[in-house]
């Protein structure tokens, strides 16, 4: 097995810079996930792992090996892809061959390799059928299964999900994160999708336009996110952002129509900082009803409810205070009336202040 590492990575398509410098080390038996918007480059570095982009400058590393030079066949390495990128006229269990026949491997051991595979992912009464008879989530487990007996030193997950509906890109969650730990294999794996990065990842690499944002387990990350895009990017429904600056000494948040206590563990990070200008983040899971129990020192806020969204578990309600406007999480069972105020504590605990110049995070 090999961890991944990328040391001054750069990739240029002619005058176009899509990833200006990338450093990421990926730890041995690892699954990191990297995630951010569409156009991130987060697919590209994938491709330049795999062998199939170039890499404009620095080095890509597996093992304690430089593989930038090397042919994507020489680099131990498995693809799954979004698109399954099966072949249609063979059968499942020649798609999961393929590659090792290619490699000239004897048909005894090839046998034993898919069956094995083919029972870990439950397909083995599928082998003898073609894909098009499968559905999207069988075929996605063939396509595991052609990676999987390879027997790889990384597996690379491109998006391999995001065809498949959702109850089942949960499921499939589950047995890729389970699967992975059975093999104790390095992976690396490119999301557009929060809650998959969050739910499957040791390690979440955020990405913006080819600039790595932060890099963190998902509770550090969902905690302490160093600017205003993690911390818009990761949780759902997104954090809660407000323009405010500092007031009464440094000893309260003011905002527009409203106004917070500096929590003690902030002061510090603010003292002396009156002049600067803020943006206050709370997450809507740190804005909760009166009848339930608050974390911590808490300050109360009104809010007039205009939009109920019943999750069955909980209602987001969508609100207002004045101009400024609030997402929050309820009790299905207290749902305010539309239009109708709506008593909340804001847990102090949970603010988040980033300076609104730099967007990064005070505390």
């Amino acid at each position: 097995m090999a961890g991944v590492t990328f040391k001054g990575v750069a990739k240029k398509y002619g005058d176009v810079t899509v990833i200006p410098g990338f450093d990421l080390e990926i730890k041995d038996k690892e699954f990191m996930v990297l995630v951010g918007p569409s156009g991130c480059g987060k697919s590209t570095a994938l491709r330049m792992i795999a062998g199939l982009e170039d890499v404009t400058a620095g080095q890509i590393s597996i093992g304690d090996k430089v593989v930038n030079d090397l042919p994507p066949k020489d680099r131990d390495i498995a693809m799954v892809f979004q698109s399954y990128a099966l072949y249609p006229h063979m059968t499942n269990r020649e798609n999961m061959e393929f590659g090792l026949k290619i490699r000239k491997m004897p048909q005894p051991e090839i046998d034993r390799l898919v069956n094995e595979a083919a029972a870990i992912l439950g397909i083995s009464n599928l082998l003898d059928r073609k894909p098009k008879q499968l559905s999207g989530g069988q075929r996605q487990r063939v396509a595991l299964g052609r990676a999987i007996v390879r027997k790889p030193a990384v597996f690379l997950f491109d998006e391999p999900l995001s065809n498949l509906d959702a109850k089942l890109r949960v499921s499939m969650r589950a047995e890729i994160s389970k699967l992975q730990q059975r093999l104790q294999t390095t992976a690396v794996y490119v999301t557009h999708d929060q809650v998959e990065a969050m739910t499957m990842g040791h390690r979440i690499a955020v990405m913006k336009d080819g600039k790595l944002q932060q890099v963190g387990t998902p509770l550090e990350l969902y905690e302490k996110p160093v600017n205003v895009f993690v911390a818009q990017f990761i949780g759902t429904p997104p954090m809660n952002f407000f323009p405010a600056t500092l007031a009464d000494g440094g000893t309260r948040i003011k905002a527009g129509t409203f106004s917070l206590p500096v929590p003690p563990f902030l002061r510090e990070r603010v003292k002396g900082k009156e002049s600067l200008k803020l943006q206050v983040g709370i997450r809507p899971e740190n804005l909760v009803p009166l009848s339930r129990a608050a974390r911590g020192e808490t300050a109360p806020l009104t809010v007039e409810a205009d939009i109920l969204e019943p999750l069955g578990h909980e209602v987001i309600l969508h609100g207002r205070a004045g101009e400024d406007v609030f997402v929050a999480k309820l009790d299905p069972h207290q749902v305010p009336a539309l239009g109708a105020p709506v008593e909340l504590l804001v847990e102090l605990d949970g603010l988040h202040l980033f300076d609104a110049a730099t967007e990064m995070r005070l505390g």
